[in-house]
């Protein structure tokens, strides 16, 4: 069996809402193979997490599009998914089975595309870039989607960065924390989140860290999602005592990151764990590194 890990993404970074995101050092696992007919599905059962066996599994119906795309009858497999990436918490654990499935797909169909046209199939998939990009590609990519076509620039990070990822016991589901936003917006905001947006990227690729504060600043969706995510507020401001060079809301939320240079991380992560010790809910802190690869298969 092949093996394929797929790396944990950050979708928006505050400012670049649905067309900026970045990997990190955490995946999720698919050991695939073909089978004479039918499909068979087994997860690992520790994690608790409520993932299909049958057709409605969203790695298989990812394969199963895939095929219908390339014109190409679907073969029997044997899929074994292992999920560490948490489910409705925003770090983008759609977009890893759905990157899995494509890459999955792609090498037993034969095709062979490159990484560049997985990103396009994938952000048609999903809808938005700002998960599948990075997931794909590793790093920290921004993505622009048409009706016809996805365009993407993937942006080295500064070595010395680090990223708390703070994620509750509580989960967050995109339709929901969509379904708060605002159809339209003033164009006050809207310019402020287009320049910091700008700033976001020009900042990342000269390594001014010291603009991120700024640069994350956002108006066009933390503010109207803030009800659904108790302590994000005092959360924020903590980590800015702390000494963290930014925070945002994690895609769709609830996870709450927070940007550090790595001669802080290890006292910011004793000390955060401190204070979320004292707010509501159960949160968990893991301090992660970028993913620089994006998806890949690891062993054949």
């Amino acid at each position: 069996m092949k093996h394929i890990i797929v790396p944990a993404t950050s979708a928006n970074m505050g400012s670049g809402f649905d067309s900026i995101g970045i990997a990190f050092q955490k995946y999720n696992h698919l050991w695939f193979v073909e089978i004479e007919e039918d499909l068979e599905i087994l997860v690992n059962k520790k994690h608790k997490l409520k993932i299909p066996t049958d057709e409605t599994n969203l790695i298989y119906k990812t394969m199963e599009e895939f095929y219908k795309l390339v014109g190409k009858p679907m073969p029997g497999v044997r899929l074994i998914q292992e999920d560490y990436i948490p489910h409705t918490r925003g770090l983008g654990s759609s977009a890893a089975c759905i990157v899995a499935g494509l890459i999955a797909a792609n090498d037993l169909s034969g095709c062979h595309f490159s990484r560049g046209k997985l990103a396009q199939i994938a952000a048609k998939i999903e809808g938005h870039p700002d998960n599948s990009n990075p997931a794909i590609l590793g790093g920290m990519v921004v993505g622009a989607l048409s009706e016809d076509e996805m365009r993407h620039v993937r942006i080295d990070i500064p070595k010395n960065l680090s990223f708390a990822i703070m994620v509750p016991d509580f989960p967050v589901e995109t339709v929901k924390s969509r379904g708060v936003l605002p159809y339209n917006v003033s164009r006050e905001d809207a310019i402020f989140n287009s320049s910091r947006a700008a700033l976001l990227v020009a900042s990342m690729m000269t390594g001014n860290i010291d603009n991120l504060k700024m640069a994350m600043d956002d108006r066009l969706h933390q503010p109207y999602r803030l009800p659904l995510v108790p302590g994000m507020e005092g959360i924020f401001s903590k980590a800015d005592e702390m000494g963290a060079k930014a925070s945002y809301l994690s895609g769709a939320g609830p996870t709450i990151v927070s940007v550090l240079t790595d001669d802080i991380a290890e006292d910011f992560e004793i000390k955060m764990n401190e204070y979320l010790s004292t707010i509501p809910n159960k949160w968990m802190l893991e301090i992660l590194k970028p993913d620089l690869e994006g998806a890949r298969i690891i062993s054949e």
